[in-house]
């Protein structure tokens, strides 16, 4: 049995999108379980991230975008914690905060969202594909060179209105985000992840703290799924050793079976014509020392010559 005592309050840190709030409310529940006692609320914020709208994240900043204004609610006491999408996380957290918990993922797949085609195969050339993602637009120019991507901003609904509305052909989101919303019927078709490499950390939540609230570990402690955090420690390690951030075109999917992790990442240029690919197997114990292995294997065979063609590209 537990020997502390919850706090009689908790406030939750979230970004005001259908979809963070999802996975708020979904934390918030989790807490209200285990804690009946302790009442806990959510405190909705509008990031940066969610006001730029207009511009291709890698051209505004990255991700990190959503996620500074919940860290200056911890760092002032508004919050008690903050609830992120994993793949919005920068690999570098600043100096005081720290992730404490890493919820249960979801399907990690990219989702192909069409009104009038079953499949990326089936899209005529020239036809518009909507994604804000340059690790998708890389995949899909690999694969699909005649297609024509164009920049796909906003939230769920927005991104969907969109594609009603007849400015794309299809569109690519992250299937977790429809899976939460209920929107599971827009999806037309997952892709195999060999195909298209996730994103680090795609389907998996996040709770960060102020790392001073030491407090908090333990009574968040129960939020951790374990299998889930050691992939995204691989996956993020991959990341980080690369330097990645949305600017970049690279992704990893780490999977655990007993206790051995097997992970794919890749690296291209944005166009796809450049494309590595490479896979790494070992102990979940050495998560992060397995994606640092991965990148190094990329590395070796000219993934930073990729990359640092892509400083001018943004």
């Amino acid at each position: 049995m537990s020997t502390f005592n919850p706090p009689a309050k908790l406030v939750i840190a979230s970004r005001e999108s259908a979809l963070a709030m999802w996975q708020a409310k979904h934390i918030q529940a989790r807490l209200q379980a285990l804690y009946p006692q302790c009442d806990v609320s959510i405190l909705g914020m509008t990031t940066t991230g969610d006001q730029i709208l207009d511009s291709p994240l890698s051209r505004i900043g990255g991700k990190g975008l959503f996620v500074k204004e919940l860290e200056n609610a911890l760092a002032d006491g508004r919050a008690d914690l903050a609830v992120h999408s994993m793949k919005d996380v920068p690999m570098h957290l600043p100096e005081g905060f720290m992730l404490t918990a890493t919820g249960e993922r979801e399907d990690p797949r990219d989702a192909f969202v069409s009104n009038d085609y079953a499949s990326l195969e089936e899209l005529p050339d020239g036809s518009v594909v909507g994604t804000s993602s340059l690790r998708r637009q890389s995949q899909i120019q690999a694969r699909f060179p005649t297609l024509k991507i164009e920049s796909l901003r906003g939230n769920v609904q927005t991104r969907l209105r969109k594609l009603d509305e007849g400015q794309y052909a299809a569109i690519i989101l992250a299937a977790a985000g429809l899976i939460r919303l209920e929107l599971g019927d827009r999806i037309k078709g997952f892709i195999d992840p060999a195909d298209s490499i996730p994103a680090v950390g795609q389907g998996a939540l996040g709770i960060e703290i102020n790392a001073a609230r030491t407090d908090l570990r333990a009574i968040l402690a129960p939020l951790n799924h374990q299998d889930t955090e050691l992939c995204v420690l691989a996956e993020r390690g991959f990341s980080r050793a690369l330097a990645g951030s949305c600017t970049v075109p690279l992704g990893a999917y780490a999977t655990k079976q007993g206790d051995t992790i097997t992970m794919q990442g890749f690296v291209a240029s944005v166009d796809g014509k450049q494309m590595l690919k490479e896979t790494v197997t070992g102990n979940a114990a050495d998560a992060e020392k397995l994606g640092q292995q991965l990148a190094l294997q990329l590395v070796s065979r000219g993934a930073d010559k990729i990359l640092a063609t892509l400083d001018g590209v943004k």
